[in-house]
């Protein structure tokens, strides 16, 4: 968080880019902060620096992050919603250059460093939710194939995943299958060397802008009457696959739906054997679902700062917000249930980098705590703004947004509750 010494210099500035055009607001604005920052006397992330669950390379990777979100994110989010899926593929080239998309795809043989993506999701979050989902996308729509694809199909997506000459997606929902993965109802045939598919996906991230999917369909029935799942890679210009729909949502979010008609795809790009699907997508889900917790993280960060901010410099009945006693109350509030969020999540984090035999239970709680509390903490931080935190464009509204559907995917708060009921009573 912000220093008391740089709020009423920054709000002054903010007063003054209020007069420029958009385009010379967001430049200055990205200018101005970044020289008032530097008056700070403490570090921006006390948690990162005082929490032991993080190495000095976490450390400092974390400062690295912040650094280029200041400089290079935080300058772009205004425009985001201008055109969400030109903003996700400039996204991904930065974080390229940046040398981050290394910690998004994974590396076959290697460790998954799973606090660093935490890190990073958190960090983005804080500035924009669309770089964040830039990032998060090529992790989701690699990491199967980085475990169990045939080593020339897998080598050759995971190198232009990570330099960023081709974007990921992960096909899994459908119009009748959501939590219930087993429902899905996209049917892969066998015909000689390849398969055919046929079927329609719903709500998928990224579609009509990847250049692959990870995309899972029935392959058959097991023995004790359930679907056999199993998954491909399909690239966009497949025969046989389209993008039908894209889909509006409140908040700037490139997603559709997908259809497969009679899409021949080679039986070498089956993702591992038949079968073999829903497993990976449910360690696909179980490895990244504690980031969504960071994702709530640093989108719940950036409404308090932008909170303190607020009660220190607006003025009502004579004195600063931050001096009336309901306004302390929501502000303590939100700091301590930011806190407990970050510290599940970074604790499921370190027992999945730590090699723990299970972290289920711990990412389930991370996830659905985090969701909820950056829920909370981001509609207190629109209510201390008062009228300026509905305005279209203000940084709390759109956090408000934003944050929403983090309650949904990948595991909506419902399924969460399952899964850490379920944990508990193996144990």
């Amino acid at each position: 968080m912000w220093s008391a010494g740089i709020l009423p210099a920054l709000s002054a500035e903010r007063e003054q880019l209020a007069q420029l055009k958009n385009h010379e607001r967001l430049a200055a604005l990205a200018d101005g902060m970044s020289a008032l920052r530097k008056q700070c006397d403490s570090k921006m992330d006390r948690f990162i620096e005082t929490t032991p669950f993080f190495t000095a390379d976490h450390r400092k990777l974390s400062a690295e992050v912040a650094g280029l979100a200041e400089r290079e994110v935080e300058v772009r989010a205004g425009d985001d919603e201008q055109d969400a899926d030109e903003a996700v593929r400039s996204y991904v080239m930065l974080l390229f250059e940046a040398d981050l998309l290394r910690y998004a795809v994974a590396t076959p043989g290697q460790k998954f460093d799973l606090r660093s993506f935490c890190i990073i999701r958190e960090t983005l979050s804080y500035s924009s939710s669309l770089a964040d989902l830039a990032f998060v996308m090529q992790g989701l729509g690699t990491y199967a194939i980085s475990q169990a694809a045939t080593e020339h199909v897998r080598d050759f997506w995971l190198a232009r995943a990570a330099n960023g000459k081709a974007i990921g997606a992960f096909a899994l929902t459908e119009p009748d299958a959501g939590s219930d993965v087993a429902a899905i109802k996209t049917i892969a045939r066998r015909e000689g060397d390849a398969y055919i598919i046929d079927g329609r996906k719903r709500f998928i991230s990224n579609a009509g802008v990847a250049d692959f999917y990870t995309v899972f369909a029935r392959t058959g029935t097991r023995n004790d009457g359930r679907a056999e799942i199993s998954a491909f890679v399909i690239s966009a210009r497949m025969p046989g696959f389209s993008v039908t729909e894209r889909t509006e949502m409140m908040a700037p979010h490139p997603i559709g739906e997908l259809e497969f008609k009679g899409c021949k795809v080679p039986a070498e790009d089956m993702i591992g054997a038949p079968g073999d699907g829903l497993r990976l997508s449910l360690q696909t889900l179980d490895l990244f679902r504690a980031s969504v917790g960071a994702a709530a993280s640093g989108m719940a960060r950036r409404a308090l700062d932008e909170s303190i901010l607020h009660a220190k410099t607006r003025e009502q009945f004579g004195r600063p917000l931050s001096g009336h006693q309901l306004i302390q109350e929501k502000l303590a509030d939100m700091a301590t249930e930011l806190d407990a969020a970050r510290l599940l999540v970074y604790r499921a984090a370190y027992l999945k980098d730590a090699g723990a035999d299970s972290s289920t239970r711990e990412a389930s709680q991370a996830k659905l705590f985090a969701t909820e509390a950056a829920g909370r903490i981001i509609d207190q931080a629109v209510q201390i703004h008062g009228g300026t935190g509905l305005v279209r464009g203000s940084v709390v509204e759109r956090l408000y947004r934003d944050v929403r559907a983090l309650r949904i995917y990948e595991g909506t708060s419902e399924i969460q509750k399952l899964v850490i009921a379920n944990q508990l009573l193996k144990e």
